[in-house]
């Protein structure tokens, strides 16, 4: 292993050597060849992947550096929507009762929270929960921060506080705004007695409640659930709102890509990837196909939470193999839904209390010091691709051109090198994985005007942009220092190779990829505008 400053010198040749390989004129023997036909749109891109992303809790929203990196990753990823728990909970300071029992409103905490995710050209995702201590029927709480999980003592009180609240909303920000946000009741209900003390009936009654009472505000004001754990209780929910008339905007619902489990308080759960690679967006399109079976057959589906897993401290989030899995699983399943809200935007988060660690499986795209994980790049690619996409030959890339004809392709390998049941992800992905080679990826891009480009080749995989590996050199130490993560954030910038390319009377363009499992790349061309000729004759 390397110490300290030494493992630069050993990471960026490697990484120089793989993207360098692109310029090289030579063609070897193909493993792969993508075929892109510039003139040939397939439709507008499908953005739903960067529709909303997910945070831990709104307290921690209050937070400089939380902030701070939300602006961050929305400049970066384009993500236009946030959800997050707890909106409602004790340390949000919003209901209390006095000593007759009457309610006692303050929404100051929250003003500040949403004034800032408006300044940033962010919307909210309301997710209304959990109860207020003054308000709940029960004393079960869940998370280190003690979210109280029950139904509320008196329907009457519950209706006025979300009414308050919405009206409050109306009054600050207007009817106009609010109608573009979603209010969603409660999350994952069917894990009773984990995120809800009721059953489903008494879910379907806090729903029914709770609609109706934003739908008294304005019928305008979209609201929908039930918010469940692994897909579930989707037809219960249309069925009920179709049977009783109880207004619903959209479904939601949640999945991950491991083989058990669906919730880990204490962030000590062991779990293994599925080694299905329809993991996850298997279960979005089937959800679609309940949603279009039923009574209510056009409601918009959102997934507002998914990821690889479901817990705090599995390293597969913060592994090279985080960016594919997220990639893939968008291509399959993004234009079946409405959103896909990655869980989660930052480690800034604390359902098992602060994790004491920089590197220790957290769900986000940045660590606690604002190091871009590898799952980071797979969405700030994403967002650097242009709103026409383009037909092409290969399942794992996506194409796109801008309305000038510059051209960008994203492709990348997905393949689970998880050994399976033999061994769990926290003994796993913690390990330094080197990435087998598999050969060039040939790219062929056709109809593009003839000219002089500037193409940009960025890159996430093994040890390319890969900040765990250069964490894991270090020897993983549990407290880095300045120089550390200056170091770690330079090793790892996401800076693209850039060469100038010339594109041939023909308008054919073809270049050769070094791949290697779980490598990610996006390959963007743009044209130079031609010089201006020489002025004839004199004055």
């Amino acid at each position: 292993m390397l110490r300290n400053g030494q493992f630069m010198n050993s990471c960026k040749p490697l990484f120089i050597a793989l993207l360098l390989a692109v310029c090289q004129p030579a063609f070897a023997q193909q493993n792969r060849v993508i075929t892109v036909d510039a003139g040939q749109a397939k439709g507008a891109f499908n953005r739903s992947y960067n529709f909303c992303v997910g945070a831990g809790r709104a307290n921690e929203g209050l937070r400089a550096d939380w902030q701070r990196q939300l602006r961050l990753t929305r400049a970066g990823c384009g993500f236009r929507y946030i959800r997050f728990h707890g909106l409602l909970t004790d340390d949000m300071g919003v209901y209390q009762e006095d000593r007759r029992g009457n309610p006692v409103y303050n929404f100051q905490y929250i003003d500040e929270l949403f004034d800032f995710l408006l300044s940033i050209n962010m919307k909210p995702f309301v997710e209304l929960g959990f109860m207020p201590n003054a308000l709940a029927s029960g004393n079960k709480t869940v998370f280190w921060w003690r979210g109280n999980i029950t139904p509320p003592k008196d329907y009457q009180k519950w209706n006025g506080l979300i009414k308050h609240l919405v009206d409050h909303f109306t009054e600050r920000y207007g009817a106009a705004e609010v109608k573009t946000w979603y209010f969603e009741v409660w999350n994952e209900p069917n894990l009773k007695n984990l995120f809800f003390s009721g059953d489903q009936a008494d879910y379907f009654k806090l729903y029914r409640e709770t609609a109706n009472t934003i739908k008294s505000v304005s019928k305008d004001y979209r609201v929908g659930g039930p918010a469940t754990a692994g897909n579930g209780w989707i037809p219960e929910m249309i069925g009920f709102c179709a049977d009783n008339k109880v207004p619903v905007d959209f479904i939601s619902t949640h999945t991950y890509g491991v083989k058990q489990g669906f919730l880990d308080q204490t962030g000590t759960t062991g779990v293994i990837v599925s080694q299905d690679k329809d993991a996850v967006a298997g279960d979005m399109l089937r959800v679609k196909q309940q949603i279009k079976s039923s009574a209510m057959p056009n409601l918009e589906l959102h997934y507002t939470e998914w990821s690889a897993s479901y817990t705090p401290s599995d390293p597969i989030h913060d592994s090279y193999f985080e960016a594919p899995y997220i990639l893939d699983k968008i291509k399959k399943a993004s234009g079946a839904v409405n959103s896909m809200s990655y869980w989660t935007f930052t480690d800034i988060f604390e359902e098992a209390g602060p994790r004491m660690t920089p590197f220790h499986g957290g769900f986000g795209l940045l660590n606690y010091q604002d190091i871009k994980k590898p799952a980071y790049y797979a969405f700030e690619f994403l967002n650097r691709l242009s709103d026409t996409e383009l037909k092409n030959n290969d399942e794992n890339s996506i194409a796109c051109r801008d309305k000038n004809g510059n051209v960008q392709l994203l492709l990348w390998d997905f393949t689970i090198t998880h050994p399976g049941d033999s061994v769990n992800d926290q003994v796993f992905y913690k390990r330094d994985l080197p990435a087998k080679t598999l050969g060039n990826a040939r790219i062929s891009v056709k109809n593009l005007k003839p000219g002089t480009y500037k193409m940009y080749v960025y890159k996430t995989g093994y040890r390319a942009n890969d900040a765990y590996a250069t964490y894991f050199d270090m020897h993983s130490p549990s407290q880095l220092t300045k120089q550390q993560v200056l170091q770690i954030k330079q090793a790892n910038n996401g800076a693209p190779v850039v060469t100038t390319v010339k594109v041939p009377a023909n308008g054919v363009f073809e270049k050769e990829l070094p791949m290697r499992e779980n490598d990610v790349y996006l390959v963007e061309l743009k044209r130079l505008a031609p010089p201006n000729p020489p002025l004839k004759g004199g004055l």
